[in-house]
């Protein structure tokens, strides 16, 4: 594993998630080598392809062999959003690793706005939305969905699904990641802080997508996300109950958001 020295930046991983993205993935991977070699001379970009069946394969041969910090990851069948994040978390073999979609919503460039929060006492840098680019319907069925995952798993996060995080790499030798589909996010956020992890909060501009649609919002998805996540919040929620009775203590420590800063 890359090691930075004493006074130096740490290495980083950068990696993105892609299923159906030509249109939009060149420019992102150029954007994220640009950013990285800003912040470290130690880097490295990856994409998970996701089993696309566009001209994201043939894109991404063409960039490796003209960059080689790029490094691409092929799944010949689609595992899922969810099975693409483990993928590329296992991949990562920097100290720090940044994430977001393929997609061009998020802009790779603002991991410099990130990067300056993840200080020696922060483990997680989290992106939060300032505006949501998104049509009506969408931004309505996010909310809801972010309120109530909120209550159900104590969340403190206040964008639990802002795909646009710094993490430190050492998170995932005590974090282990289960989920194949779009919770793995929830299931991420959930475990990360019950871990105790420090995790910041920085704000990130969303854009409207330019290419291609969402595999999220339709009504079969919306099902299956739902009952995903009614057996995330058995698995995490109500078995730890059963297993531990919180403290007085650790019941104040969550009422003042012990580990959680807003930037």
């Amino acid at each position: 594993m890359a090691r930075a020295d004493q006074g130096s930046p740490p290495s980083l991983s950068v990696f993105f998630p892609a299923y159906n993205d030509s249109g939009t993935i060149a420019s992102l991977v150029i954007t994220a080598l640009q950013t990285a070699a800003k912040l470290t001379p130690d880097y490295e970009v990856i994409v998970v392809n996701d089993g696309s069946s566009d001209s994201t394969a043939q894109i991404l041969d063409e960039l490796a062999r003209i960059y080689p910090q790029l490094k691409v990851v092929t799944h010949e069948v689609n595992r899922g959003y969810g099975g693409a994040l483990r993928t590329g978390f296992a991949s990562a073999i920097k100290d720090v690793v940044f994430y977001t979609d393929g997609d061009a919503q998020y802009d790779p460039s603002e991991i410099t706005a990130l990067w300056p929060a993840l200080t020696p006492g922060v483990d997680l840098v989290n992106g939060y939305k300032i505006s949501r680019s998104d049509p009506l319907h969408r931004i309505i069925i996010g909310r809801i969905y972010h309120h109530t995952v909120k209550v159900l798993f104590g969340l403190r996060v206040r964008d639990v699904d802002c795909d646009f995080r710094l993490l430190r790499r050492s998170i995932f030798d005590r974090v282990r990641l289960e989920k194949n589909s779009g919770v793995i996010c929830l299931e991420m956020m959930k475990k990360i802080q019950d871990a105790g992890f420090t995790i910041v909060e920085v704000p990130v501009h969303h854009y409207h997508r330019a290419h291609g649609q969402s595999q999220f919002f339709n009504f079969p998805r919306l099902f299956r996300t739902a009952i995903d996540v009614l057996k995330l919040w058995y698995a995490l929620v109500v078995r730890q109950s059963h297993r531990r009775a919180p403290t007085p203590l650790a019941d104040d420590a969550s009422r003042r958001g012990v580990g959680m800063r807003v930037l």
